[in-house]
């Protein structure tokens, strides 16, 4: 198979050989690959410093087993490079899609909200609550979608007032207080916001809680190495 022209960032890379780079990278149409670029850290290649996460490129691969062959990689647009926190949070979602979305299981959804968040993140734009938009409709698209319109096991709306034990399996549980949770509580009023997008500074602090807590669940044992940068 000869793909042309893909929309593509490169989620990772890492030194393969002597001269080739592995790559992961996340495609508009065909979800994440992986492909070898060959030559490309010599001194001569035309992909020399051009396979960097972040930026938006059109690629082209051809595809026999598991692993392609790069056959071309062309950048589309210059953006600011990430810095500081803002950089780091994009290596995190860069972990997150790999983690999260198997090779060649296309998600151009995932990719369209991807293409928005560099792009927010190199704009300078308010951190926090773009990364939990992502994480919620990351979940969302690979079917793990959290239950943001009611509470679990009816059709009561969440109530703002409310505060809620989240149950990954199950949804949204009124407590009356903290010792009826084995998890920290939300507020009705946080996970409305999360459900349309709109998080004020009160709210980003308990649904970070949250949704580390519903990531670590659905990702089991092994941690996520990016959450060592920020700390």
């Amino acid at each position: 198979m000869r793909i042309l022209e893909e929309p593509a960032f490169v989620l990772h890379a890492r030194a393969f050989r002597e001269t080739s780079l592995l790559l992961e990278l996340l495609t508009r149409e065909h979800g994440r690959i992986g492909a070898v670029a060959r030559g490309a850290r010599s001194a001569k290649s035309r992909w020399r410093n051009r396979l960097q996460p972040f930026r938006p490129l059109l690629v082209g691969w051809n595809q026999r087993g598991e692993l392609g062959t790069l056959t071309g990689a062309e950048e589309v647009a210059t953006l600011p490079p990430l810095k500081g926190e803002a950089l780091m949070c994009g290596l995190y979602v860069n972990e997150l899609l790999i983690r999260f979305l198997h090779r060649s299981d296309p998600h151009p959804g995932v990719f369209s909200a991807y293409q928005a968040l560099v792009g927010s993140l190199s704009a300078g734009e308010q951190i926090q609550p773009l990364l939990r938009v992502f994480e919620r409709d990351l979940l969302q698209d690979v079917g793990l979608g959290l239950q943001l319109d009611h509470e679990a096991g009816g059709e009561r709306d969440l109530d703002p007032a409310t505060h809620y034990e989240y149950l990954p399996e199950s949804g949204a549980v009124p407590r009356d207080n903290q010792a009826d949770s084995a998890h920290p509580l939300v507020s009705g009023e946080a996970l409305i916001a999360l459900r349309t997008g709109q998080i004020n500074d009160s709210q980003q602090r308990e649904l970070k809680l949250l949704m580390r807590r519903l990531i670590r669940y659905h990702l089991g044992d092994k941690p996520l190495a990016s959450h060592d940068l920020f700390r």
